[in-house]
């Protein structure tokens, strides 16, 4: 786009801070530049029914701490943080920024209540995480409109449908933003920018690009509005990437979840206490690896590996009440020989892996709450955990495709939350959320940790804004 474009726009209106983007960390960034008297505006791409972006479908946030914490229960300490961390990642991070996020969260979480977010008693089952998640009271959904309702009693400004198009850059400083609202060009300028509008993921084209082929097939189980239109302007005016375009937040999801938007309740938790077949009737991953809170994330890059990207996972009666139930019933039949046939499956391959994983279970105590070692024996791959014999009709399957909640390729950002170039830090545009997540994310993913990413940074890029439009 050129630079010099704003005749071409209706208006121009200044402001302190222009906040780019609607969920999480935009909120967070929004409510601590608005606490300091700073004329804020909200930037949201979504139409108003819509609003919060990704933070709509969340359900918690991983939080440090030293001793019980609201609803948390016990202790959760900086090193065990960390060291979850790193086993999901892979050592695939900024261990200075993974360690900053993971101390602040501590304070994030009664900053958070402050805010009108409330928190619901620690839960029971297979996600107890009473220790390490704090669970919102009414879901992602209850957050972002109690982080609303605190930034329009602050005086913040939000427009919807207005989808910022390209930030005016003038050497190191940005001047303003060109955004679309209702289909009509404004130019809008601000003193300071944070940039808090997701990833790429909604961008199929984009996501074909980076994936191939294959991403035809994906799922995005998050919002449709994220299609990486900043991110994609910010790298093409030189700003500093980071981050694997081919890795992001992926879970297996149902199959039947819509293309777009389909959120948590389309994701499928009876993994670890099924066998899990590709379209050729294999097994090819260990599904009793380690607890699900841990390991669900890891599960939609696997099948996105699969032939035509699909996968099904097997589970009798004695585990199908183990779990969260999709918002789908699963098919189900009294033999297996009738599920094979309802899930387009080979019969005779799929009864043939069934009961060769049947045979390598080991005799055992269950235990469904946490890791139990009941293992199988000379199987490839093996089932460390939660290998229990499927016998026990009806049976019952589920279809899973991958679902891509956020990429990570982002911008790099500072401690400060400053967006990076080759020769330094830009003057006024700071980043927060899944914008810059690569940084701490480079692989893999920890439940609610996304959340905890976007507080701490968004807070962050609002304080630093609002030092400096106040200075």
């Amino acid at each position: 786009m050129p630079k010099d474009t704003r005749t071409h726009f209706r208006t121009s209106s200044t402001w302190d801070v222009a906040v780019v983007g609607g969920g999480n960390a935009a909120l967070c960034a929004a409510i601590t530049a608005a606490e300091t008297g700073a004329r804020v505006v909200i930037l949201e791409s979504a139409p108003k029914s819509y609003r919060g972006g990704n933070s709509r479908h969340t359900r918690n946030f991983r939080c440090m701490h030293r001793g019980p914490l609201s609803v948390l229960s016990d202790a959760y300490t900086e090193e065990e943080y960390f060291d979850d961390l790193m086993l999901v990642t892979e050592r695939n991070t900024d261990e200075g920024l993974a360690r900053m996020v993971i101390r602040n969260s501590e304070e994030c979480l009664p900053w958070m209540e402050s805010k009108g977010v409330r928190f619901q008693p620690p839960l029971s089952g297979t996600l107890s995480l009473s220790r390490t998640n704090a669970f919102f009271l009414g879901g992602g959904k209850a957050l972002v409109n109690a982080y609303y309702h605190t930034a329009e009693n602050l005086g913040v400004t939000t427009m919807y449908n207005a989808e910022v198009m390209h930030v005016e850059m003038e050497d190191d400083t940005a001047n303003a933003v060109i955004v679309q609202i209702d289909g009509e060009a404004h130019r809008i300028e601000a003193k300071g920018f944070v940039l808090a509008s997701g990833g790429f993921q909604s961008n199929l084209e984009w996501l074909t690009r980076a994936w191939g082929p294959a991403a035809a097939n994906f799922l995005i189980r998050g919002t449709p509005y994220n299609r990486g239109v900043v991110l994609n302007d910010m790298l093409e005016q030189g700003c500093e990437s980071v981050g694997d375009p081919t890795q992001c937040h992926a879970v297996a999801i149902d199959g039947r979840a819509p293309k777009f938007d389909g959120g948590i309740v389309t994701r499928l938790d009876c993994v670890p206490f099924s066998v899990v077949l590709n379209k050729d009737g294999e097994r090819f991953y260990d599904e009793g690896e380690d607890v699900w809170p841990k390991r669900y994330a890891i599960w939609g890059r696997l099948v996105a590996a699969q032939p035509e990207q699909v996968a099904y996972s097997i589970i009798d009666s004695n585990s199908i009440d183990l779990f969260m139930p999709s918002v789908f019933p699963a098919s189900k039949s009294h033999t297996l020989e009738g599920l094979a046939k309802q899930l387009g499956l080979d019969e005779k391959k799929m009864i043939e892996t069934v009961t060769a994983y049947n045979k390598a279970c080991q005799a055992g105590e269950f235990n469904a709450t946490g890791l139990d070692g009941l293992s199988t024996k000379s199987l490839t791959p093996p089932k460390t955990n939660w290998a229990r014999p499927i016998v026990k009709p009806p049976f019952y399957g589920y279809e899973l495709r991958p679902g891509v909640t956020f990429t990570y390729l982002g911008l790099k950002v500072s401690e400060k939350a400053q967006v990076q170039t080759p020769t330094g830090p830009l003057t006024n545009v700071w980043a927060g959320g899944e914008i810059m997540a690569g940084s701490i994310l480079g692989k893999g993913y920890l439940a609610g940790f996304g959340m905890a990413i976007g507080t701490v940074f968004g807070r962050i890029a609002g304080k630093e804004a609002a030092i400096y439009v106040n200075a």
